[in-house]
Order: C-alpha cells, then structure tokens, then sequence
C-alpha cells in the first residue's frame, strides 16, 4: 500500500494502538505515523471499572435470570463484592492507566502500577498509587488490568506462569490488546479456578472463533473491542485528527507521531 502510495506523507490512525500498521514500512518510505490520543482514555477508563463492577455483582448470571421469570435476590449475595477496599493491580500506567487509578480511588480501592518508567512522584501522590515490580503487583492485586500497548516486549506478558502468582479471588481486566494474554492459559486458570473472573473487551484473535474454551466458562464476561467506541470520543477524535492535518498541511510536524524508538 505504501508503495502505491509515492505521494504519502502522513499515516493518521484514529486510535493508539498501532500493532495493525507497518512502523518499519512507514520510516522507510518517510511516512509519519501519527497516534489519537485524544478521546481514546476516558471510555476505556470507565469501561474497566464496568467490567469490574459487573463481575462482582454479577451482572450477566442475574438480569438473564429476572428476564426468565426468577428473583434470585439471596443467592449471589455470598458471592458478590465491594470494589472498596480492593488492590488494582494496573499494568501499564499511561494515561487510561491512570484515569483508571482516579476512578478506582473514587471507590475507596488501592491501586499499585506496573510500568518500565515510573510516574512522577506528584502523580503518584495525587492518584495514591504505588509503583511495584509485577511479580509482587500479581501476588497482591484483587483485581489486575492491562493497560499496554502490544508490542514484542508486551506480547504475551501474562501467561502461564504470572496466571499463577495471582491470588485465587482475583479478577483479570483486558480492556488494552488481546495478545498480552496467553489465552490458552487464560482458559486454564479459569477453569481450574486458579483465578476466579476475567472481563475481556479484546482477544488474541477478533472476531474470535466459535469455539474459543472462554466461551464456555462462566467467569468470563466478553464484550468486543468497544472500550474507546462512544460517540463522545468519536468527536473528540476527529476534531483532534483534522487538527493535526491542518498542523501538516500548513508545513509543522505532526503531533503524537509513534516516537523512533518503537520497533
């Protein structure tokens, strides 16, 4: 596409993640690839603290069994929590993972972070979130959500073995890209009841195929890739995006270009 392309001389994608474009492909033909992050963290913010909410109270058993005639208003009150006073667990603390950390600490819940650079101290202080290697973040997280961009070092990054420090309560959010989950795995810690829930707005592969085994479990909670897809953030997408193309028309450098150290 490059190639048929000779007069590029801007990429634009409308989001921030940019596993589907060929970074490599683009510095070759001296093509910028500019990211939006501008509307894309307040939904996926308040669509990790959805799923969180929803697992707890158990929202997908419950409204199909009201629908069905039934009023099960005792039996899921032995297995239903509070998000207040529950550890987050953030792995990645960006700019959704730290809106994360703001909502969750509206909810009385900790939060501890994973991320190779740490946040500024007036950061941490502001959001109460502390910075802990992921080993030590796994084993102490209620709740542990991925908030990365998927790349080779990310690829993957909970498998098997991280699947296994995690406490047997815990909850795994994915609101970020699929392949940081092994989902094989994944699967075999739910049904093992090695974890207890996960809520997936992302899978390894999208669409899935019909007989991916985390359709059959129960602990799951599925929703597809519709995070950052609200009409409020489309907006605020496209004001931003022909923003920056007017920046580029008129002779500047675009804004938020994918820096030259991403491979």
């Amino acid at each position: 596409m490059l190639r048929a392309a000779p007069r590029l001389y801007l990429v634009h994608h409308q989001g921030v993640g940019y596993d589907n474009i060929d970074i490599t492909a683009c510095r070759r033909a001296g093509v910028p690839v500019a990211l939006t992050p501008e509307g894309t963290t307040i939904g996926v913010a308040e669509h990790t603290l959805l799923l969180i909410l929803a697992i707890y109270k158990h929202l997908r058993e419950v409204d199909p069994a009201v629908r069905a005639g039934t009023w099960p208003v005792w039996e899921y009150r032995s297995r239903s929590f509070e998000l207040a006073g529950k550890t987050l667990g953030l792995i990645g603390f960006g700019r959704i993972g730290r809106e994360v950390a703001k909502r969750a600490r509206a909810f009385d819940a900790a939060a501890i972070y994973y991320d190779p650079f740490p946040a500024p101290p007036e950061i941490e202080h502001a959001l109460s979130a502390r910075r802990a290697p992921l080993d030590e973040l796994l084993a102490q997280a209620d709740i542990v959500s991925l908030h990365l961009p998927l790349s080779s070092q990310t690829h993957h990054i909970l498998g098997e073995r991280e699947l296994r420090l995690m406490r047997p309560h815990a909850v795994l959010i994915n609101t970020a890209r699929g392949p940081l989950v092994d989902e094989a795995a994944l699967a075999a810690a739910l049904a093992s009841k090695r974890i207890a829930a996960a809520g997936l707005d992302v899978l390894e592969r999208e669409p899935p195929d019909p007989d991916n085994p985390l359709f059959k479990l129960d602990s799951v909670l599925l929703t597809p890739h519709i995070a950052a897809g609200t009409a409020d953030a489309f907006r605020t997408k496209m004001r931003a995006i022909a923003a920056n193309l007017h920046r580029v028309l008129k002779g500047e450098p675009p804004h938020n270009v994918v820096p030259e150290s991403v491979t």
